[in-house]
C-alpha cells in the first residue's frame, strides 16, 4: 500500500502545507488507498522536502512527480479527457501555486503580526514541539525567504503578490462544480491544497481576507474538504 508522508494537520486540515495537502486530496480524490504518516522533521525526505511517498518499496517526492506515479501505475481517470487547452492551464496555474505558497509561508513565519498566532496554535495542537524549536524552524525559514527572494519584500510587496495570484484564481474557480467540468480533477485538488491552508486558518491575513470575500473560492474549498475529510481510503498514523 502507498504511504504518504507530509506535515501535520492543523486548524483541521490534514496537512498545514499546500503541497502535502494537495497530494492528500488527491488521492482521496482518485480513491487510491494510503496510509497517511505525519512527520515534523523533512531532513531525511528527498531532498530534505515533504510530502513524498513509499510505494512498494519505491520512494517518490515532489508533489506532481507523486500524482503522476500514481496516475500512471494505478491507471487513474482523474483527468481523462481533459482537452490540449485544459491540461494546459493546469500547468499554468500550479507554477503560480508555487508562487502563492511563498506568500502563504511568509504570511505565518515572517510578518511578526501574525506569526504569534501561527506559532500559539501549532504549539496548541502539537505540544510536542516548543517554542524554542519553533524559534529555530523560524531563523531557518528566514534564510530561505532571503535566497528565494520574498523575504526581501516588504509585507506589502509580497501580500500583493499573493493576492495577484488568488486573484486569478477567483476567475476561473466557478461557483459551482469543478474548475473543468462537473467533477474534480488534480487542478482542484491542488487549488484546495493551498487555498484550504488560508481558509480554514483563523489568522487575519490579507490572504485569508481575500479568500473570505470570494464565495465561489469559499464553496470550491467546502466542496473539496467534504470530498476528503472523511477517513475513506486513509488510515492515519501520525
Amino acid at each position: 500500500m502507498l504511504t504518504l508522508y507530509s506535515y501535520p494537520k492543523l486548524f483541521g486540515v490534514a496537512d498545514n502545507n499546500g503541497y502535502g495537502l494537495k497530494v492528500y486530496a488527491f488521492l482521496k480524490l482518485a480513491h487510491v488507498p494510503f496510509v497517511h504518516e505525519h512527520v515534523f522533521d523533512a531532513s531525511t525526505a528527498p531532498r530534505g522536502q515533504l510530502p513524498y511517498v513509499v510505494d512498494d518499496g519505491e520512494t517518490i517526492g515532489d508533489s506532481e512527480t507523486i500524482i503522476a506515479h500514481a496516475i500512471r501505475k494505478y491507471q487513474l481517470t482523474i483527468d481523462a479527457g481533459l482537452s490540449a487547452e485544459q491540461r494546459r492551464t493546469n500547468h499554468l496555474v500550479t507554477r503560480m501555486l508555487d508562487d502563492l505558497y511563498w506568500v502563504m509561508s511568509y504570511s505565518r513565519w515572517k510578518d511578526e503580526r501574525f506569526y504569534p498566532a501561527f506559532r500559539d496554535g501549532f504549539i496548541a495542537q502539537h505540544p510536542q514541539i516548543d517554542a524554542a524549536g519553533f524559534e529555530k524552524a523560524k531563523a531557518y525559514n528566514a534564510q530561505r525567504y532571503h535566497f528565494q527572494g520574498i523575504g526581501r519584500y516588504t509585507p506589502e510587496q509580497a501580500y500583493a503578490r499573493g493576492l495577484a495570484d488568488l486573484q486569478v484564481l477567483a476567475e476561473i474557480v466557478p461557483a459551482a462544480g469543478f474548475v473543468h467540468r462537473a467533477t474534480p480533477t488534480s487542478l482542484d485538488a491542488g487549488i484546495y491544497g493551498f487555498v484550504a491552508n488560508i481558509y480554514y486558518f483563523p489568522i487575519p491575513t490579507p490572504l485569508k481576507a481575500f479568500v473570505d470575500a470570494h464565495q465561489n473560492l469559499v464553496a470550491h474549498c467546502e466542496r473539496i474538504h467534504g470530498m476528503v475529510d472523511g477517513r475513506h481510503g486513509e488510515l492515519a498514523l501520525g
